[in-house]
């Protein structure tokens, strides 16, 4: 059974920041229980289109957490650890890049 720190420290790894745009996209498509609040979503949407040239780097890893988060406290952890263990490494965005 994955466990959240587990999840978190992998994605971590080879200063990783979160999934390329379209990966990302897949992860957050994932999620359950997803709902509109006031003018945005629950989870948080992802950082892509416009918002992946205009955001950090920190805020995509902190964004990412929240999904991780997210997928642990409705059910899905293990399907996005899996999604997120399989992915190659040229589909995460790295520190730097």
């Amino acid at each position: 059974m994955t466990n959240l720190e587990e999840v978190l420290a992998e994605i971590q790894k080879n200063k990783r920041v979160c999934p390329q745009p379209q990966r990302w996209q897949q992860l957050y498509d994932m999620l359950p229980n997803k709902q509109r609040r006031g003018a945005g979503w629950e989870p948080s949407l992802p950082l892509i289109l416009a918002a992946w040239w205009e955001k950090p780097a920190m805020s995509k890893m902190l964004r990412l957490r929240e999904h991780i988060e997210w997928a642990a406290s409705h059910g899905c952890l293990e399907e996005v650890s899996l999604f997120l263990r399989e992915l190659p490494e040229d589909q995460w965005h790295h520190i730097g890049e």
